[in-house]
């Protein structure tokens, strides 16, 4: 989890469209800061164990993206299924 933490803050870091978004905000005197919270679903195929011990299910929660949500998404080049 934490690999794929450090991956996605990496890919925004290095995202030259957010880079240059954030520059003209802050070319009109505001300070920026971006906050993202992401919902990660993990299902360990039923198939597989280890040492004989059932693997535990997690769910991701459902989840409303408004307008300007998706437009973020569509931005960083990121699809959703609907």
């Amino acid at each position: 989890m934490q690999q794929l933490g450090n991956a996605i803050n990496d890919s925004l870091s290095e995202s030259d469209p957010i880079a240059e978004a954030i520059g003209e905000i802050k070319k009109e005197g505001y300070d920026v800061f971006l906050v993202l919270e992401a919902t990660i679903g993990l299902n360990r195929n039923e198939s597989s164990s280890v040492d004989g011990v059932v693997p535990k299910r997690f769910v991701a929660s459902e989840v409303s993206f408004s307008q300007q949500d998706h437009a973020f998404l569509k931005a960083l080049k990121i699809t959703m299924d609907e």
